[in-house]
């Protein structure tokens, strides 16, 4: 998948966006539920993981060291075992995944809303005119070059104030 190509709208061709977006909605919706169930399962193999240990540690408290068994020493004990790491780990990386899959989705909803008024601003001739139609890719790119422009005119008159 790529998300940014996926999310890009070629301005020239609404036809197939809008063709596109449907198929690509599903598809990521249909990415995001599968991130959601590897999170849910990594939640769960890391709750049997903790179980597992603090069964061993109240079982065989010498073998990590703990003088008292306590609910807090066998609480931090587990969070140093390498196996509720390594577990803790994947559930973040699988949390960022899911994060990344949520976030796509929405910007394929702001695709739809983008695409809906770029055909409405079609249908009412906005790109229509006297001489050459505007092109919106050199349009954005000049506004963007405008941006960054200001913005390292912005970060050098900072520097000129201190």
């Amino acid at each position: 998948m790529d998300y940014l190509d996926d999310i890009r709208i070629d301005e020239s061709a609404l036809d197939v966006e809008w063709l596109r977006q449907a198929s690509l909605t599903f598809q990521y919706g249909t990415h995001q539920a599968k991130m959601k169930r590897i999170v849910d399962r990594k939640k769960e193999e890391l709750d049997l993981v903790k179980a597992d240990l603090d069964k061993k540690i109240r079982s065989k408290p010498e073998h990590y060291k703990i003088d008292k068994i306590t609910e807090a020493a066998v609480q931090a004990t587990i969070l140093q075992q390498e196996d509720y790491q390594e577990i803790n780990s994947e559930l973040i990386d699988a949390r960022y995944e899911l994060e990344i899959a949520s976030a796509a989705l929405r910007a394929l909803e702001q695709k739809k809303s983008a695409l809906e008024n770029l055909v409405r601003l079609n249908g009412q001739n906005y790109f229509a005119g006297p001489s050459v139609p505007r092109d919106l890719t050199k349009e954005w790119e000049r506004t963007e070059k405008a941006k960054e422009s200001n913005t390292k005119v912005a970060e050098s008159m900072q520097r000129r104030k201190k």
